[in-house]
């Protein structure tokens, strides 16, 4: 009878270690992998036009996520959301190349965010913004 008893209670200790030992693996590894929450999704971010110089890109967060604007060498003005999509890493801009490239499988993206190579299987999605006296409103 004793021992039914410890057994009975080390089965409960046991099976208490492994759902503990499995909710400390598994809550980081869920927050990992599930998406950013876009908690004030309708904000707007403010960037001065001069922060953005001709060849170059501007990387920012908006909307929870990060977005990046690009102004061409001929002065044209682009906000892209800087998020690969093909698994979600953050794309780098090459100034010298003027395209962005996605580190972790080498995807390929023109300053427009049109796939040029590589695995991505659709374009960087296009930001709203306008230009009025000297600032860049994204949103």
């Amino acid at each position: 009878m004793v021992n039914e008893e410890r057994r009975k209670f080390l089965g409960i200790c046991l099976g208490g270690v492994t759902a503990s030992a499995a909710i400390a693996v598994g809550y980081p590894v869920y927050r990992y992998l599930a998406p950013l929450q876009k908690e004030n999704a309708g904000s707007k971010v403010v960037i001065p036009e001069q922060e953005v110089p001709a060849g170059g890109a501007k990387f920012f967060e908006y909307a929870g996520s990060t977005a990046v604007l690009v102004r061409r060498q001929g002065g044209e003005l682009l906000a892209l959301s800087a998020v690969c999509t093909h698994l979600g890493c953050i794309v780098q801009w090459l100034k010298e190349k003027e395209e962005f490239l996605c580190p972790c499988h080498a995807g390929h993206y023109s300053p427009e965010g049109v796939v040029i190579s590589g695995p991505p299987p659709k374009p960087l999605a296009r930001l709203p913004f306008v230009v009025a006296n000297g600032a860049i409103t994204i949103g």
